[in-house]
């Protein structure tokens, strides 16, 4: 199964089938139903007119193709991969390239009766021309304000007055099995509306840790892209803009972007035409049960602290690796990606206080939030040490762990003053730990203990119970991070 944008529709493609099929069921099941089933007629009456179509034109450049039929049995194979026959009309691989212009579609809808419009950034990207379509079948050339990839949302402008508009909801009221409404243009049938619940709420999906999406089962198609989500109360709740399919079409499984998030990026974008997010420079991972009892608290909850940007925000705050940070100005932070939704909603210059908590206490420290910078940084090769001259292997400890101590030059290759090198690792560990992972720290009972020599870390560990969890502090490559293992027999 894999994740797609709601890519916006091309052409609608082949031809509808349409079958009409009749059930017969009991009359007093049936009227049972019409009862309990909502009805979504004013809804849409009242909340359409808001909803608008997008036709895109990109231009888009692409090998010229040779002088052959669309018949011809290769015509598909070089209209897919751009190849030119050596000797050919086309002039071979050198051959010069030629503009096509490519059309799809997407939905949006009006924010404010001036003529602003919201809808996905993926739906205008690398545009040429922006069309809005009207219910009242009113066609407007807008006008991209700007757009953010991040959070998929686009803000549009057309030249009217007068237009109907959505109401803005609360999308932090919606509860799971919640019936819920979506209004757009799948596969370029203009104003569809289809129905469903709500599956569930805060979903973290794969690269894309700053927006909790809204799961729904709303049969969600290409060309819904940037159309809004209703709840019952006519209000927009989401952005239409993922989807989970194994055929490109729906599949019960829809991704909507929550509406406060949307218009977090719009405000924005209406200001000063980009979004600006906050950083407090520091690399996080989840608090597991285990990972909690190590560190003394009672629940698991927080973001862990894996390392602290050198001379970034947080290191001048004093944000330490080890800590587990509990609150942003008072707002809870229940797992680990809370963290970085709170902080990019944040102006960068603001300063905030975090509630984190050190050596079995919580404590309070002031960070002032810097700017987040949207480069990419590359992927680093893990840098292992040069192994020491031949000597006879350690035997392993209770984890199964081969531990030796590093040599000074190992010590100055790592920039590290002191730690231990996991030589080895012998049958089976549960846990995210590697051969030549560094351990720098052992937690247990909510202390930290740095870890100096290899002796001095298996007696650490042979005191502990059967059962206990103990968290290690690791270095991989240039990343520090926390892993937790429980002792067996």
């Amino acid at each position: 199964m894999s994740l797609r944008s709601l890519a916006p529709a091309r052409a609608l493609a082949g031809v509808l089938a349409l079958a009409w099929l009749t059930l017969a069921a009991p009359a007093a099941l049936a009227q049972g139903r019409a009862g309990a089933l909502p009805d979504f007629t004013d809804l849409y009456e009242k909340q359409g007119p808001a909803v608008v179509s997008i036709d895109v034109t990109q231009k888009i450049r692409r090998p010229r193709l040779p002088d052959i039929s669309e018949d011809d049995p290769f015509y598909e194979f070089f209209r897919r991969f751009g190849q030119i026959p050596r000797g050919g009309q086309g002039g071979g691989r050198g051959s010069p390239e030629r503009e096509y212009e490519s059309q799809s579609t997407g939905s949006g809808f009006i924010l404010s009766g001036d003529g602003f419009v919201i809808t996905n950034a993926h739906v205008v990207e690398d545009s040429s021309e922006v069309t809005v379509r009207l219910t009242d079948r009113r066609e407007f050339t807008a006008k991209v304000i700007g757009s953010d990839k991040r959070t998929d949302v686009a803000l549009l402008k057309i030249d009217a007055k007068d237009l109907p508009r959505v109401v803005i909801g609360d999308p932090d009221k919606l509860k799971v099995g919640e019936w819920v409404v979506a209004i757009g243009k799948p596969f370029g049938l203009e104003n569809t509306m289809t129905a469903g619940i709500v599956s569930a709420k805060g979903r973290d999906l794969p690269q894309e840790n700053l927006v909790p999406f809204i799961q729904t089962d709303v049969a969600i198609n290409p060309g819904n892209s940037g159309g809004p989500l209703f709840n019952m109360r006519g209000e927009v709740v989401g952005i239409n803009s993922m989807i989970y399919s194994r055929t490109g079409g729906f599949m019960g499984l829809a991704f909507a972007v929550p509406i406060d998030i949307a218009m977090n990026s719009v405000k924005q974008l209406q200001e000063k035409g980009r979004v600006t997010r906050g950083r407090i420079g520091v690399q996080i991972q989840e608090v597991s049960k285990e990972v909690a009892d190590s560190f003394g608290l009672k629940q698991a909850q927080g973001a862990l602290v894996n390392s602290v940007e050198k001379d970034g925000p947080s290191a001048k705050a004093g944000v330490e690796a080890g800590d587990i940070i509990l609150k942003v100005d008072g707002r809870d932070v229940k797992q680990s990606n809370d963290l970085p939704r709170i902080i990019t909603s944040v102006r960068p210059g603001t300063k905030v206080t975090l509630t984190v908590w050190r050596k079995g206490a919580p404590r309070e420290l002031a960070v002032t939030v810097a700017e987040l910078k949207e480069d990419t940084t590359a992927t680093q090769t893990p840098r292992r040490p040069n192994t020491p001259a031949p000597k006879e292997k350690a035997k392993p400890n209770r984890l199964g762990l081969v531990l030796s101590d590093l040599t000074d030059d190992q010590k100055k290759e790592l920039e590290v003053k002191s730690g231990v090198l996991i030589e080895d690792i012998v049958g089976v560990v549960r846990g995210n730990v590697q051969a030549n992972d560094l351990i720098l720290a052992v937690v247990q009972r909510g202390q930290s203990v740095d870890a100096k020599t290899a002796a001095q870390v298996n007696d650490l560990l042979s005191k502990l119970d059967k059962g206990a969890s103990v968290t290690l502090q690791l270095k991989r490559g240039e990343n520090t991070f926390f892993a937790t293992l429980r002792v067996s027999e």
